[in-house]
């Protein structure tokens, strides 16, 4: 194996801890090219489809491709904001506000983002905290639930790319954070925010909190994968601080793929059935999303919505994700400083300064 040469910045010296935000992805551009470039690469990676590879992709470039590109091209220009894909925008809004966060609390860190598909990817973004002089790197995904097909393939991507470096830095990695009571708190009070503008949902005549988390095959949890147990733990927390009880608010599973079952119960089936039984008002809110993006703003606010009102519901309410709320800056500044606890990460004193 040939290694990726490496030649550190001489005034990189002092930034020897990085913090890289990982999120899932988005294309690059509202268009069919740009869609099925990054739903080619989503959805080859085996921990997302578990179908032999060669089958699958004669399914994936002949069948799934060519349709699905130009259909999600229009769905995600219908959500494109004029600064850029909605999950890029927030991400980077996330990544500043933290910078800014530990600027002033003094931690002399590196803060940087990269996507599992799409761009900036992982690889390229490690590369170049390396060149920046990092030396520790902690990766922090955004995935607050952990799941084989988002943080471990994410770690997957990460370590591979650590293969081809002849310096390798210092790794830490963080799995979950589904209980962390500062991102429990963070839902909260995104969740009051938003009743406080628009007012709160009549639970005593029948409105509904629906929290609807991103689905994933149901075989994945009969193996061993813990992500429906820590959706069903962040959802009972979140109802506790929010003094709900649990027929107040129901726990749903978005985004459903192919014909296998997935895990239930489905939110636009959820969504119907509410505005079936007379529901007047429905809130819908997505704790596993850290940032808006194409399943939260099209799927819930618009597909979502049309579901509901359609079968008779009269108020739907779709509350926006943590994105750069300052409870939620607030809280991924003290996850991440929890996790950096035993790395020199403080600011030094300037020469002639008592310390």
């Amino acid at each position: 194996m040939r290694f990726d040469l490496e030649r550190p910045s001489q005034s990189a010296a002092s930034h020897r801890v990085a913090v890289l935000l990982i999120n899932l992805g988005t294309p690059d551009a509202p268009t069919p090219r740009a869609v099925r470039r990054y739903l080619a690469q989503f959805l080859s990676d085996p921990r997302v489809v578990e179908i032999p590879a060669l089958l699958w992709q004669v399914i994936l470039r002949t069948v799934i491709l060519p349709f699905r590109g130009s259909a999600s091209a229009k769905k995600y220009a219908s959500v494109w904001m004029p600064e850029g894909s909605p999950l890029r925008v927030f991400t980077e809004k996330q990544v500043e506000g933290l910078r800014q966060l530990l600027h002033v609390n003094d931690y002399a860190v590196i803060v940087d983002y990269a996507m599992r598909y799409g761009t900036p990817g992982i690889p390229a973004v490690l590369n170049q905290l390396r060149l920046a002089g990092a030396e520790r790197i902690l990766l922090m995904p955004m995935y607050p639930q952990y799941s084989s097909s988002t943080t471990a393939t994410a770690f997957d991507d990460a370590f591979t790319a650590l293969r081809r470096m002849r310096n390798q830095p210092e790794i830490r990695t963080v799995r979950h954070y589904c209980d962390h009571p500062a991102y429990i708190s963070a839902l909260a009070a995104q969740i009051h925010h938003y009743w406080n503008a628009h007012g709160r949902p009549d639970f005593a005549a029948g409105d509904r909190l629906v929290l609807s988390f991103h689905g994933v095959p149901k075989r994945t949890m009969d193996l061993g994968d813990p992500y429906h147990d820590q959706c069903q733990q962040t959802a009972s927390l979140l109802m506790h601080a929010l003094g709900l009880q649990p027929v107040e608010c129901l726990v749903t599973f978005q985004s459903r793929f192919g014909r296998a079952e997935w895990l239930q119960p489905y939110t636009a089936p959820t969504l119907k059935e509410l505005g079936s039984a007379g529901v007047k008002r429905v809130d819908v809110f997505c704790p596993g999303f850290t940032a808006d993006c194409l399943e939260t703003i099209e799927e819930i606010g618009i597909e979502g919505r049309d579901e509901f009102l359609h079968a008779g519901g009269k108020a739907f309410h779709r509350i926006p994700c943590l994105n750069a709320a300052p409870a939620w800056i607030a809280a991924l500044g003290e996850i991440v400083a929890q996790n950096l606890q035993g790395w020199s990460v403080q600011a030094p004193v300037p020469a002639g300064v008592a310390a």
